[in-house]
């Protein structure tokens, strides 16, 4: 069985965005800029990032999409950060539609296709508990007599936290919310050519059988200004962490808030992106 998950970073698409643009060079300035930039890379290396390296079961592979033309300093600086974690593999590809993108990298990733595959697909800005590998791996077993005349069949962790990050560390409340992104996989079967981005994630129970786990607290899911959810409505709510939480998150999530009020306190400081 393989498990794979898919990210894209600042991926030129053609669409997969709620900010529209009229070229792909009006694209790729919104993507690239400084400011942005930084703040992706914050979230990345805080809660993604963390949460991918400490996974307990090591036997899955961790793609990352992003453009042919980013810029030389970005691309370096992914490249310098991910590199002690043999699970992640970077990948371009030209402006293509996003989920056909996404699509292809994965078909090419499991060819030849001949186990079954448990795929997932998370945000650059999002974080899993250290146990998401783990865990999804022994429901694809538990679940096997019951699947067994199942084209696919959906894994899904109900409940998690939304985080605002700042310079003052993290501020969280507990969600429990169907079917979002990043808590969520798929199982397919040998020489299945469909994919996890084949579906819109929060329509998968009209599409195949779900396992429903609604009690372990499974994800930290982002909020801020450059994201495509309703950041100022989800941020509701939202408390800071405290001494007690904050263990949890390191414990659970390998998410320190430490590193969190250093990454956000630095300056922007605009990169030679040639």
């Amino acid at each position: 069985m393989r498990l794979v998950g898919i990210c894209r970073f600042s991926y030129p698409a053609l669409g997969g965005f709620k900010r529209m643009h009229d070229s792909i060079a009006e694209r790729e300035a919104y993507l690239y800029a400084a400011e942005r930039m930084e703040l992706r890379f914050r979230h990345f290396e805080t809660l993604t990032l963390p949460s991918i390296a400490a996974q307990t079961d090591p036997r899955f592979t961790f793609l990352i999409l992003t453009g042919e033309t980013l810029p030389a300093a970005y691309r370096d600086r992914l490249h310098d950060i991910t590199a002690a974690v043999p699970q992640i593999k970077i990948v371009t590809r030209e402006p293509l539609k996003h989920r056909l993108a996404m699509q292809l990298v994965l078909q090419e990733e499991l060819r030849p296709n001949e186990t079954e595959s448990v795929q997932f697909r998370l945000d650059d800005d999002d974080a899993v508990g250290v146990n998401f590998i783990r865990r999804l791996r022994r429901m694809a077993r538990q679940s096997e007599p019951m699947r067994r005349r199942w084209r696919n069949m959906a894994f899904e962790f109900r409940s998690g936290y939304s985080v605002r990050l700042s310079p003052e560390g993290i501020a969280a409340k507990p969600v429990q919310a169907p079917f979002w992104a990043c808590g969520l996989a798929v199982l397919f079967r040998p020489g299945d050519k469909r994919t996890v981005m084949n579906y819109a994630h929060h329509r998968l129970h009209e599409k195949m059988p779900t396992l429903v786990e609604p009690t372990t607290r499974m994800y930290l899911r982002a909020l801020h200004d450059d994201n495509d959810s309703r950041a100022q409505q989800a941020g509701r709510g939202l408390k800071p962490l405290t001494a007690a939480e904050a263990e949890a998150f390191r414990n659970d999530f390998n998410v320190d808030e430490d590193h969190v009020k250093t990454a956000f306190s630095a300056p922007v400081v605009p990169r030679d992106t040639a």
